[in-house]
């Protein structure tokens, strides 16, 4: 799963640095990697479903305290951005690797959110100030601002509780799917409405704060390929990108972050449309899944940035400053996952009878559960290794994934790439000219626009298929 990836990844930066390291897992997760990687492993919410195990605060505080736990890592998914386990953790007298419980809980209300990007003067998608309580609110919403408009979980994202409106006629069902998707995702149905962006990019800027109100940028990623709103290839940096508009992202990535005091590692997720004007969204308070391709062009390792902040180190006791962070080469991410894409990309289960990845260089692999005999459980998220290829320029970048993904051989499970939705008769760099590609991808992809793909980029998409 994604929590047990980034826990064998930060266990790896910890054990680089010398530091012990204690997983927990669930009843249903005895055999899993992740904890045969740490020094120590103890079970957590015994007689709990696998899900709710990991959620449960009073198991994983109790287990820290035992074992004389200095520092919890939250990852990312389960509880990494829960204010509440901020706060058991500073309250039980345990580090908490992150912003502080404020932080989080300022950054996870994305109504609030939007109000202090207001305040410090970055500017916003159009949208309600707080969360509506009723479907009249929405309807004179759309009549102020006109179609189409999106209704957003207002204590969540990864695409949940998200629907898009056209018309009028669409938005009573819409309105109710979204809160009962947000209700069963976040244990909150309340939402807010914005007007939606057609076609924009979704670029996000990775910053870096400490505890002396230092706060860099480590330059961004292009997040604009996704499917259902979720992201599914990330690029950085974002090519084909205005370097004024660049500044300008970094700009206020930076600003926010310094306007709430944030500390450690975070994302600050941005649109932009077609003229160019660029509008916030959301801060991510964690790491992000996407977080290697911006290691892999900075050459800086986050989750060693992120222990250090912690411990009390400053960014300049880091060496990290902003005129010495630059970017080289170009990198990419793909995902691999245990989804059928001739049923909708349904997430499949089962055991992986064979499995043989993809190498080489400028090739990095982030897994869990990738192995010969690995069971594919229900319980998670379908993601089974992150491929990511880096290389002087985009082309390199691409050619070096192309390669590697059809390396690939798993069989036991249907797996596809993470953009198996690309999956179409092969064309040629000419026929493909990046207007032409971005229709290319629909229906599946969503968010895309006219400047976001390259010919460059074909063949990755063509290797993108059923592995």
């Amino acid at each position: 799963t994604v929590a047990q990836r980034i826990a064998i990844r930060v266990f790896r930066a910890c054990t680089e640095m010398g530091i012990r390291t204690v997983a927990v897992y669930s009843e249903q997760d005895t055999g899993q990697m992740h904890r045969q990687k740490a020094d120590e492993a103890y079970l957590i919410g015994k007689g709990l479903p696998p899900v709710a195990a990991y959620l449960h605060i009073p198991d994983i505080i109790k287990v820290a305290k035992e074992n004389g736990v200095d520092a919890i890592h939250p990852g990312y998914g389960f509880l990494s951005e829960r204010s509440d386990f901020a706060q058991a953790c500073v309250d039980a007298g345990v580090r908490f690797v992150g912003p502080s419980p404020e932080t989080v809980r300022k950054m996870g209300d994305k109504v609030e959110a939007r109000s202090l990007a207001i305040a410090a003067g970055v500017p916003v998608v159009p949208g309600t100030d707080s969360p509506i309580a009723s479907l009249q609110e929405a309807q004179v919403f759309a009549q102020t601002y006109g179609f189409p408009i999106i209704f957003k979980a207002a204590y969540g994202g990864g695409g949940r509780g998200m629907r898009v409106v056209r018309e009028y006629e669409e938005l009573e069902e819409n309105y109710q799917r979204a809160y009962s998707e947000a209700l069963t995702a976040f244990g909150n149905g309340a939402l807010f409405v914005e007007k939606f962006i057609e076609k924009p990019r979704h670029i996000e800027v990775q910053i870096l704060g400490d505890k002396f109100g230092n706060v860099i940028h480590l330059y961004e990623r292009d997040c604009s390929i996704q499917r259902r709103h979720q992201k599914v290839v990330e690029i950085a940096p974002a090519f084909q990108l205005d370097p004024h508009l660049r500044d300008r992202l970094h700009a206020d990535a930076v600003t926010l972050a310094r306007q709430v005091g944030y500390e450690n590692a975070g994302t600050v997720e941005f649109l932009v449309d077609k003229h160019g004007k660029h509008y916030f969204i959301e801060v991510n308070s964690r790491l992000q899944v996407e977080h290697t391709v911006t290691e892999e062009i900075t050459d800086v390792d986050l989750v060693h940035a992120q222990l250090r902040v912690c411990e009390g180190r400053s960014l300049l006791d880091l060496n990290l400053k902003q005129d010495k962070i630059r970017v080289n080469g170009c990198a990419i991410q793909c995902r691999v996952t245990t989804e059928d894409p001739a049923r909708g990309f349904q997430p499949d289960t089962g055991r992986i009878e064979v499995f043989r990845s993809g190498e080489g260089m400028g090739i990095r692999l982030d897994s869990a559960s990738a192995f010969q005999g690995a069971v594919i459980s229900p319980h998670y998220d379908s993601l089974l290794v992150k491929v990511i290829a880096s290389g002087k320029d985009l082309q390199t970048a691409s050619s070096k994934m192309s390669r590697a993904l059809a390396e690939f051989r798993i069989r036991g499970v249907k797996v596809g790439s993470s953009s198996a939705c690309l999956r179409r008769p092969r064309r040629s760099a000419a026929q493909c000219t990046a207007p032409a590609f971005s229709s290319y991808l629909c229906p599946y992809v969503t968010a895309g626009s006219s400047c976001v793909t390259s010919q460059h980029l074909l063949p990755v998409c063509s290797a993108l298929k059923v592995l």
